[in-house]
């Protein structure tokens, strides 16, 4: 027998895979290495706004080799109920100073790892949201979520 899954309320998508993002809090980071090969890693963001997700990184990571040639990356989150949100989009290099140091002071885990915010070890990438979708578990059909108003 098929199981059934959980009926999705279409207007509350943004609400409903927010939550998924919160429960779910690791996703997986899929980048292209150069020779075209997806890769995909366990990420944890620094911070989630929204749709909207920065992701720091090692300037010597091959994560930032692989976005340096290709910045279209996909975040793939599973809760614990096995509902899904992947969220396809760009991963930008932040430069900006103040946007830096914002995430930096909110991420103490960095510190532990780069000393301190000048480190020139210290990669930061916004993901720009261009496709959310959301799906249920056993649903094996994703929902595209709205991402105006999100977050």
């Amino acid at each position: 027998m098929k199981p059934k899954p959980e009926p999705v309320d279409v207007s509350r998508l943004p609400e409903i895979a927010q939550a998924v993002i919160e429960r779910a809090r690791f996703p997986m980071l899929a980048t292209v290495d150069p020779e075209g090969r997806p890769r995909v890693r366990p990420v944890s963001p620094v911070l989630v706004e929204g749709f909207r997700v920065w992701v720091a990184s090692f300037r010597s990571s091959h994560k930032t080799a692989e976005i340096a040639g290709q910045s279209a990356v996909e975040l793939a989150y599973m809760d614990e109920g096995h509902d899904q949100v992947r969220i396809a989009g760009r991963a930008v290099l932040v430069d900006d100073e103040a946007e830096r140091q914002r995430i930096w002071d909110g991420a103490p885990l960095l510190r532990s790892f780069l000393g301190n915010v000048c480190n020139p070890e210290f990669m930061l990438y916004r993901i720009e949201p261009e496709r959310v979708w959301f799906m249920r578990e056993w649903a094996l059909e994703y929902h595209d979520v709205p991402m105006e108003n999100a977050g």
